[in-house]
């Protein structure tokens, strides 16, 4: 019967630190949301372009090589 103990005891450990956790954390005030947003955003319009022009590269790299 010392499984269920042990799965208790973890249980509980990360019930606490969660609770201390959510505690110590605070919402983030509008600079610094408009901040990590645009970020955030600059992020999505970088991967975009470079996915854009690897295709842009290697859809006739592709057609070279098929034989198109």
């Amino acid at each position: 019967m010392e499984a269920p103990e042990g799965a208790l005891k973890a249980a509980k450990d990360f019930a606490k630190g969660s609770y201390r956790l959510v505690k110590r954390c605070s919402k983030p005030d509008r600079k610094e949301f408009k901040k990590v947003s645009g970020i955030t955003a600059m992020g999505f319009i970088a991967a975009g372009f470079i996915g854009f022009f690897i295709k842009l590269v290697f859809i006739p790299i592709n057609q070279i090589i098929v034989g198109g």
